[in-house]
Protein backbone atom coordinates (compact mmCIF):
# COMPACT_ATOMS: atom_id res chain seq x y z
CA UNK A 1 0.00 0.00 0.00
CA UNK A 2 1.17 3.45 -0.83
CA UNK A 3 1.41 6.07 1.85
CA UNK A 4 0.42 8.78 -0.64
CA UNK A 5 -3.31 9.55 -0.67
CA UNK A 6 -4.99 11.42 -3.39
CA UNK A 7 -7.04 14.36 -2.28
CA UNK A 8 -10.75 13.86 -2.27
CA UNK A 9 -12.34 14.63 -5.64
CA UNK A 10 -9.06 14.36 -7.44
CA UNK A 11 -8.45 11.42 -9.65
CA UNK A 12 -8.08 10.37 -13.19
CA UNK A 13 -11.57 11.64 -13.96
CA UNK A 14 -10.75 15.22 -13.06
CA UNK A 15 -7.83 15.35 -15.42
CA UNK A 16 -10.14 15.20 -18.47
CA UNK A 17 -12.34 18.15 -17.42
CA UNK A 18 -11.86 21.15 -19.63
CA UNK A 19 -12.67 24.56 -18.40
CA UNK A 20 -15.24 26.07 -20.68
CA UNK A 21 -14.82 29.71 -21.12
CA UNK A 22 -17.85 31.94 -21.09
CA UNK A 23 -19.23 32.57 -24.56
CA UNK A 24 -19.14 36.15 -25.66
CA UNK A 25 -22.35 37.98 -24.77
CA UNK A 26 -24.90 38.24 -27.59
CA UNK A 27 -25.09 41.44 -29.52
CA UNK A 28 -27.72 43.98 -28.36
CA UNK A 29 -29.63 43.52 -31.64
CA UNK A 30 -29.95 39.79 -30.95
CA UNK A 31 -31.22 40.45 -27.43
CA UNK A 32 -33.75 42.99 -28.72
CA UNK A 33 -34.94 40.63 -31.49
CA UNK A 34 -35.32 37.74 -29.00
CA UNK A 35 -37.22 39.95 -26.52
CA UNK A 36 -39.47 41.31 -29.29
CA UNK A 37 -40.27 37.76 -30.42
CA UNK A 38 -41.10 36.74 -26.84
CA UNK A 39 -43.25 39.86 -26.40
CA UNK A 40 -45.12 39.13 -29.65
CA UNK A 41 -45.73 35.53 -28.58
CA UNK A 42 -46.96 36.61 -25.13
CA UNK A 43 -49.20 39.27 -26.71
CA UNK A 44 -50.68 36.65 -29.06
CA UNK A 45 -51.31 34.31 -26.11
CA UNK A 46 -52.91 37.15 -24.15
CA UNK A 47 -55.19 38.12 -27.06
CA UNK A 48 -56.25 34.49 -27.51
CA UNK A 49 -56.98 34.15 -23.79
CA UNK A 50 -59.02 37.38 -23.78
CA UNK A 51 -60.96 36.26 -26.88
CA UNK A 52 -61.67 32.85 -25.33
CA UNK A 53 -62.84 34.49 -22.08
CA UNK A 54 -65.13 36.80 -24.07
CA UNK A 55 -66.57 33.82 -25.99
CA UNK A 56 -67.21 31.97 -22.73
CA UNK A 57 -68.89 35.07 -21.27
CA UNK A 58 -71.13 35.51 -24.33
CA UNK A 59 -72.01 31.81 -24.40
CA UNK A 60 -72.89 31.87 -20.70
CA UNK A 61 -75.04 35.00 -21.15
CA UNK A 62 -76.91 33.39 -24.07
CA UNK A 63 -77.45 30.15 -22.13
CA UNK A 64 -78.74 32.15 -19.15
CA UNK A 65 -81.12 34.11 -21.40
CA UNK A 66 -82.35 30.92 -23.09
CA UNK A 67 -82.79 29.19 -19.74
CA UNK A 68 -84.90 32.03 -18.38
CA UNK A 69 -86.83 32.41 -21.65
CA UNK A 70 -87.56 28.73 -22.22
CA UNK A 71 -87.60 27.38 -18.65
CA UNK A 72 -91.38 27.23 -18.67
CA UNK A 73 -91.56 25.26 -21.93
CA UNK A 74 -92.37 21.97 -20.22
CA UNK A 75 -95.05 23.53 -18.00
CA UNK A 76 -96.50 25.48 -20.93
CA UNK A 77 -96.67 22.35 -23.09
CA UNK A 78 -98.65 20.59 -20.35
CA UNK A 79 -101.00 23.57 -19.95
CA UNK A 80 -101.87 23.65 -23.67
CA UNK A 81 -104.50 20.99 -23.04
CA UNK A 82 -106.57 23.50 -21.03
CA UNK A 83 -107.45 25.90 -23.91
CA UNK A 84 -107.98 22.85 -26.16
CA UNK A 85 -110.51 21.41 -23.71
CA UNK A 86 -112.25 24.78 -23.35
CA UNK A 87 -112.43 25.11 -27.16
CA UNK A 88 -114.00 21.66 -27.51
CA UNK A 89 -116.44 22.33 -24.67
CA UNK A 90 -117.56 25.66 -26.15
CA UNK A 91 -117.85 24.16 -29.65
CA UNK A 92 -120.01 21.30 -28.35
CA UNK A 93 -122.66 23.61 -26.90
CA UNK A 94 -125.47 23.76 -29.43
CA UNK A 95 -127.56 26.85 -30.15
CA UNK A 96 -130.63 25.22 -28.56
CA UNK A 97 -128.75 24.78 -25.26
CA UNK A 98 -127.20 28.27 -25.33
CA UNK A 99 -130.62 29.82 -24.96
CA UNK A 100 -131.50 27.92 -21.77
CA UNK A 101 -131.60 29.73 -18.47
CA UNK A 102 -128.28 29.73 -16.58
CA UNK A 103 -126.28 28.35 -19.51
CA UNK A 104 -125.35 31.80 -20.86
CA UNK A 105 -123.48 32.69 -17.64
CA UNK A 106 -121.69 29.30 -17.71
CA UNK A 107 -120.59 29.89 -21.30
CA UNK A 108 -119.49 33.41 -20.43
CA UNK A 109 -117.40 32.07 -17.55
CA UNK A 110 -115.75 29.48 -19.80
CA UNK A 111 -114.93 32.12 -22.42
CA UNK A 112 -113.53 34.45 -19.75
CA UNK A 113 -111.36 31.64 -18.36
CA UNK A 114 -110.05 30.89 -21.83
CA UNK A 115 -109.24 34.57 -22.52
CA UNK A 116 -107.42 34.90 -19.19
CA UNK A 117 -105.35 31.79 -19.83
CA UNK A 118 -104.39 32.96 -23.32
CA UNK A 119 -103.50 36.37 -21.83
CA UNK A 120 -101.18 34.70 -19.32
CA UNK A 121 -99.63 32.70 -22.16
CA UNK A 122 -99.03 35.88 -24.17
CA UNK A 123 -97.39 37.67 -21.22
CA UNK A 124 -94.90 34.80 -21.06
CA UNK A 125 -94.20 34.79 -24.81
CA UNK A 126 -96.45 31.84 -25.65
CA UNK A 127 -98.44 32.53 -28.80
CA UNK A 128 -100.88 30.43 -30.82
CA UNK A 129 -100.18 29.54 -34.44
CA UNK A 130 -103.14 30.32 -36.71
CA UNK A 131 -102.04 29.12 -40.17
CA UNK A 132 -105.44 29.10 -41.90
CA UNK A 133 -104.95 29.85 -45.62
CA UNK A 134 -101.16 29.74 -45.33
CA UNK A 135 -98.77 27.42 -47.13
CA UNK A 136 -98.02 24.21 -45.21
CA UNK A 137 -94.71 24.44 -43.29
CA UNK A 138 -93.50 21.17 -41.74
CA UNK A 139 -91.50 23.18 -39.18
CA UNK A 140 -94.72 24.53 -37.61
CA UNK A 141 -97.56 22.35 -38.92
CA UNK A 142 -98.50 18.69 -38.80
CA UNK A 143 -100.66 17.52 -41.70
CA UNK A 144 -103.43 15.22 -40.49
CA UNK A 145 -105.22 14.79 -43.82
CA UNK A 146 -105.34 16.03 -47.39
CA UNK A 147 -108.55 17.60 -48.63
CA UNK A 148 -109.23 17.09 -52.36
CA UNK A 149 -111.08 19.60 -54.56
CA UNK A 150 -111.07 22.54 -52.15
CA UNK A 151 -110.43 25.12 -54.83
CA UNK A 152 -107.27 26.13 -52.95
CA UNK A 153 -103.73 25.69 -54.31
CA UNK A 154 -101.97 22.46 -53.35
CA UNK A 155 -100.33 22.66 -49.92
CA UNK A 156 -102.63 25.38 -48.60
CA UNK A 157 -103.97 24.85 -45.08
CA UNK A 158 -107.76 24.59 -45.30
CA UNK A 159 -108.63 23.41 -41.78
CA UNK A 160 -107.09 23.65 -38.31
CA UNK A 161 -107.86 20.65 -36.12
CA UNK A 162 -105.75 21.78 -33.16
CA UNK A 163 -103.95 25.08 -32.63
CA UNK A 164 -100.19 25.10 -32.50
CA UNK A 165 -98.12 27.24 -30.14
CA UNK A 166 -94.67 28.81 -30.08
CA UNK A 167 -92.70 30.21 -27.16
CA UNK A 168 -90.46 33.00 -28.36
CA UNK A 169 -89.17 31.64 -31.64
CA UNK A 170 -89.31 27.96 -30.60
CA UNK A 171 -92.10 25.56 -31.41
CA UNK A 172 -94.02 24.21 -28.41
CA UNK A 173 -96.55 22.21 -30.39
CA UNK A 174 -97.23 22.05 -34.14
CA UNK A 175 -100.65 23.02 -35.45
CA UNK A 176 -102.59 19.95 -36.61
CA UNK A 177 -104.01 20.86 -39.99
CA UNK A 178 -105.79 19.69 -43.10
CA UNK A 179 -104.05 20.52 -46.37
CA UNK A 180 -105.52 21.12 -49.84
CA UNK A 181 -104.69 18.58 -52.54
CA UNK A 182 -105.60 18.58 -56.19
CA UNK A 183 -107.10 22.05 -56.10
CA UNK A 184 -104.68 23.56 -58.54
CA UNK A 185 -101.06 24.46 -58.93
CA UNK A 186 -99.14 25.40 -55.84
CA UNK A 187 -98.70 29.14 -55.55
CA UNK A 188 -96.48 31.34 -53.48
CA UNK A 189 -98.12 32.78 -50.40
CA UNK A 190 -97.82 36.53 -49.70
CA UNK A 191 -94.62 37.38 -47.87
CA UNK A 192 -92.78 34.25 -49.00
CA UNK A 193 -89.85 34.23 -51.37
CA UNK A 194 -89.38 32.28 -54.56
CA UNK A 195 -86.02 30.71 -55.34
CA UNK A 196 -85.28 31.68 -58.94
CA UNK A 197 -81.74 30.29 -58.97
CA UNK A 198 -82.83 26.92 -60.37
Amino acid sequence: MSDVETPSGAGPETENIEIIQDAPPPAPEEIIARLEAEAAELKDQLLRAVAEAENVRRRAAKEKLDASKFAISSLARDLLAVPDTLDRALASIGEDIRGQEGVASLIEGMELTQRQLLGVFERHGIKPINPMGEKFDPNFHQAMFEAPDTGQPDGTIVQILQAGYVIGDRLLRPAMVGVAKGGGPSTTMPGSTVDTSA
